[in-house]
């Protein structure tokens, strides 16, 4: 899609641009929508921006293992008795 003009419209103590409907419909977004705008110079840019990456936590883990099967389980290694600092003496740790 190519340039397009626009309007500026004053709107109350701010001014707009509405967005013609190819643009919104190309790029996919909603009325209420957050979009980033930047200026550099005499270039205002609108981005629509990309939705934030799942994050990673323990329910996700176990949700990837149940998904991906039995087959893919890491092999398990017995690294022997513990010994030195990765043992804990405390009042919850059993003796």
């Amino acid at each position: 899609m190519g340039s397009m003009r626009v309007r500026v419209a004053r709107w109350g103590n701010s001014v707009a641009v509405r967005l013609p409907r190819r643009a919104v419909e190309a790029l996919g977004i909603t009325a209420g929508q957050d979009l980033q705008l930047s200026v550099n110079g005499q270039t205002v840019e609108l981005t629509v921006p990309q939705p934030a990456p799942e994050p990673v936590t323990l329910a996700w883990i176990i949700a990837e293992m149940v998904r991906l099967g039995p087959d893919a389980e890491p092999e398990t290694i017995d690294w022997g008795p513990d010994v030195g600092d990765e043992i804990i003496h405390d009042d919850w740790s059993p003796a």
